[in-house]
């Protein structure tokens, strides 16, 4: 697979307001460690190699252990998550595929159990954002690290 094109060369004032809302979720409070499983399963669902090896290489180097990460695609059935990020995942797998789930209730209520309002807002937005990242790498081919 080749890469179609470099979007930070062609827009780069566009995308680095991409980085930039990145930079503020990273910022506004919730644990790394949640943020990285966030990202992880969302790039799982939607299937994006590139962002699979950034984040998987990055939860590991925050002392994320390799079961967790090898098990985040079956969270359900482990006991190795806390019911805050079970929350969070959950949320995450609904607005990953919202045409399909259309954001359940009972999903919202684990959410709205273990989140703050803000927290809320926050969690979201890293859904959001993690989404948004799959798309432009799938989309234009972006090439992960060999290694």
């Amino acid at each position: 697979m080749e890469a179609r094109l470099n979007p930070y060369k062609l827009v780069p004032s566009v995308m680095q307001g991409m980085i930039d809302l990145e930079g503020r979720v990273a910022g506004a409070g919730l644990e790394h460690s949640l943020i990285e499983l966030i990202k992880m399963r969302v790039s799982q669902i939607n299937g994006c190699a590139f962002c699979l090896h950034m984040h998987s290489t990055d939860a590991r180097k925050h002392g994320e252990t390799e079961m967790r990460l090898y098990l985040l695609n079956a969270w359900r059935e482990s006991s190795l998550y806390t019911d805050r990020e079970r929350a969070a995942l959950g949320w995450a797998e609904a607005l990953t595929l919202i045409s399909q789930t259309n954001a359940p209730d009972a999903d919202y209520a684990a959410l709205k159990a273990q989140f703050t309002e803000q927290e809320q807002v926050v969690v979201t937005l890293a859904i959001t954002t993690i989404n948004a990242w799959n798309r432009i790498a799938i989309g234009f081919r972006t090439q992960h690290p060999h290694g």
